[in-house]
């Protein structure tokens, strides 16, 4: 532990001054308001049987839902992603590499946490079937734990797609969201009139536009400036108020069972108004940001969380069903009625509790991301095989990386997708666990094996994790 303090003590002295920490800061809080946003809003409680059961608290607390415009912060996550996947691949391409090496590298930090999370589902479902578990139970505590994983499809996808959308982006500009917000409301539209099913491309279409707005922070297009900002805030609040309390958008940015239209799965207008609202906010605060930043012990706080983030995205959940299943045993499970004075007075505890747990799982598993996020030293030496070759080779890695993030995402989407009681042997359908196994691995095996034009790898000693996703 002490290692690893003097080693993000040092990550934070040696930060350039060129570096957008308000960045780093705003990829913190996104996500760990997102983990308390989901510890604060759930309810554990018994079924008829006396089995674990839990649920959104939103049906029950109708005065909360206009709360989730603030504490909906999944859009400044895609907005941070963008920026950090555009300095990241600009940094590639100044040093001669290719978008296909950037987006090798990339699986590095995403991958590995994931599969740490998705074998240990995997293998505990397997030790639940030896004492006899109920096969539907398993797969449903799998499931509850798994949802996280949702939100890599899409990203995944987003970083896949970096490329060819910043290549859009530098050429159109700040035209090219617009031209996405209109097929978002297409999307609405098509939803409205009752065909979901072309609704579903606003998954793409939303996140891309919010994504894109970060590649306009990061070169520029979105200065730090009232003139900009006020702009932004007062149209996105506006057209909010508009789409929600005259329009036929619900109220709560988090979907809650039974609304015919959600805002979240998939995104909408509604949402995006509330995206365009933060973007406003984020350019208020940034100068201010950027000079609190400069303490140290905030900074090295940042950089600390930063470093771990996936990490302590993906276990969260896990963490909340470890101590109510440990409450359970004990028998000291605490299930006031949602909404209760009990059940809000116990929500501070629970929270002290269940981020002692997940402080114990980000120990365990967080090295792997942090080893993941680390860049080996490779030579470049001019391989003897000749231009063809290496360039056959790049067209190979293309494929093959290509290949290995699409079968991710399409085993992580198959598991949220098949349903939550449906008994499985390890937990997870089988091709889908099958499928995300041997892609991440070829990924894994694309990192390990230096481009045609490299003929050496070595891990640099030296080298240090970058303190986020950048």
């Amino acid at each position: 532990m002490g290692t690893a303090l003097r080693e993000i003590r040092r990550l934070a002295e040696q930060t350039p001054p060129s570096r957008e920490r308000f960045i780093d800061l705003l990829r913190a809080v996104s996500i760990v308001a997102v983990v308390l946003g989901h510890w604060l809003a759930t309810v554990v409680g018994y079924d008829e049987h006396g089995e674990l059961i839990g649920r959104s608290a939103l049906p029950d607390l109708p005065w909360a839902q206009p709360l989730t415009w603030v504490v909906q912060v999944m859009p400044v996550f895609f907005f941070v992603g963008g920026y950090a996947n555009a300095v990241s691949l600009a940094a590639e391409r100044r040093r001669g590499g290719k978008a296909v090496e950037w987006l090798i590298r990339r699986s590095g930090r995403l991958i590995p946490p994931t599969t740490a999370l998705v074998l240990v589902l995997g293998g505990g479902a397997l030790a639940a079937r030896l004492f006899d578990a109920d096969p539907a139970r398993v797969r449903t505590v799998v499931w509850l734990a798994s949802i996280p994983l949702w939100f890599l499809v899409v990203y995944l996808i987003m970083v896949a797609l970096t490329p060819p959308m910043y290549a859009l982006h530098r050429r159109y500009g700040l035209a090219v969201p617009p031209v996405l917000v209109g097929l978002v409301a297409a999307g609405d539209v098509a939803r409205l009139l009752g065909n979901d099913f072309w609704g579903n491309g606003n998954f793409l279409f939303g996140w891309l536009a919010v994504h894109q707005m970060g590649f306009a922070w990061r070169d520029g297009l979105l200065p730090a400036r009232p003139r900009v900002a006020v702009p932004l805030l007062l149209a996105g609040t506006g057209a909010l108020l508009l789409l929600t309390l005259a329009g036929p958008y619900p109220i709560s940015m988090i979907n809650v069972p039974g609304e015919r239209l959600h805002n979240m799965s998939p995104p909408s207008l509604a949402l995006l108004a509330v995206a365009t609202a933060q973007f406003g906010m984020a350019l208020l605060l940034r100068d201010r940001a950027e000079r609190w930043l400069r303490r140290t012990r905030r900074w090295t706080a940042v950089v600390a969380v930063n470093s771990v983030i996936m990490t302590i995205f993906l276990w969260h959940i896990s963490a909340a069903i470890l101590l109510a299943a440990a409450l359970h045993v004990a028998g000291v499970l605490p299930t006031p009625e949602a909404g209760s004075a009990a059940w809000l007075a116990w929500r501070i505890p629970l929270l002290v509790m269940f981020s002692v747990v997940l402080t114990l799982l980000v120990a365990i598993f967080g090295p792997i991301e942090v080893r993941g996020a680390r860049r080996p030293r490779r030579l470049s030496l001019a391989s003897p095989a000749g231009p063809a070759r290496m360039a056959s080779c790049q067209v190979l890695r293309l494929w093959l990386a290509m290949a290995g993030f699409a079968g991710v995402a399409f085993a992580l989407l198959a598991n949220s997708l098949w349903p939550s009681t449906a008994p499985t042997v390890s937990g997870m359908p089988a091709v889908a666990l099958i499928t995300y196994l041997a892609c991440a691995a070829v990924l894994r095996l694309l990192r390990s094996t230096p481009p045609a034009m490299q003929v050496e790898s070595r891990p640099n000693p030296h080298a240090s994790p970058p303190s986020g996703l950048v």
